[in-house]
């Protein structure tokens, strides 16, 4: 399992303070009645003959996927996704976006595709349990926020990577969307991610981000909820 979204942070700011001082089921139906003898339809005829249910021919609708926390109500999430109904999960890569656009392509209303990427974006945050591990053996070796976070970053890039290893198609597409986003195959490098957010610290914060828009196409926006109040993506309030 996914080591506790509060111990990393716990790790972060401990480094931190030590560096810096700081379907609808059907309705049920009644039951079809004995075919009546000529005899006994004449004896009932004055009797009043029950109603049919009024939605027993009426189709039930599919009841549409929800998440409790409703990305829609995100802005960063869904500057790469659009909200799709048909889709298994409600939303889909945006084909304009530049970092998911690339996906846009797949059938996200198609459930078994859907599965399948489910568990590999699972598999990718799970994964990242080595990312905390260097973090805590550098930090009790004494290594500067600048040291952990190049560290930490080359190492999301590796298991982002690496998370493809089965999947030649999808890794495809990875280097694709990094060579769109940073101009270059592998992800961003520690300078640029540096220069984008202008603090060794906040570098090392954001490597253990994740695309919000992905976790909802794949069905994970509940599941990491509280990750992105941690990190500071969503206001818990």
């Amino acid at each position: 399992m996914m080591k506790s979204v509060t111990k990393l942070l716990v790790a972060i700011l401990l480094t931190l303070a030590l560096l810096t001082g700081c379907g609808a089921a059907k309705p049920e139906e009644t039951p079809a009645e004995e075919p009546q003898t000529e005899t006994e339809a004449t004896d009932t005829s004055d009797q009043d003959q029950a109603p049919e249910s009024e939605d027993a021919d009426t189709p039930q609708e599919p009841t549409a996927f929800a998440y409790v926390h409703d990305p829609r109500e995100n802005p960063e999430a869904m500057k790469d996704v659009i909200y799709d109904p048909e889709a298994v999960y409600g939303f889909r890569p945006n084909p304009d976006s530049d970092r998911l656009g690339v996906y846009a392509e797949y059938d996200w209303t198609d459930p078994d595709f859907v599965a399948q990427a489910y568990a590999e974006r699972k598999a990718y945050h799970e994964s990242l349990d080595s990312m905390t591990d260097i973090l805590y053996d550098m930090r009790d070796k004494g290594a500067s926020i600048e040291e952990m976070a190049r560290a930490v970053s080359e190492e999301r890039n590796r298991l982002r990577m690496e998370s493809y290893k089965d999947d030649p198609e999808g890794l495809a597409k990875l280097k694709e969307s990094n060579l769109k986003t940073y101009g270059h195959e592998d992800g961003p490098t520690p300078d640029e991610l540096y220069e984008k957010y202008g603090s060794w610290e906040e570098v090392l914060q954001k490597a253990f981000g994740t695309n919000m828009g992905m976790d909802a196409c794949c069905g994970l926006y509940d599941e990491y909820y509280d990750l992105y109040i941690e990190l500071g993506y969503v206001d818990a309030n």
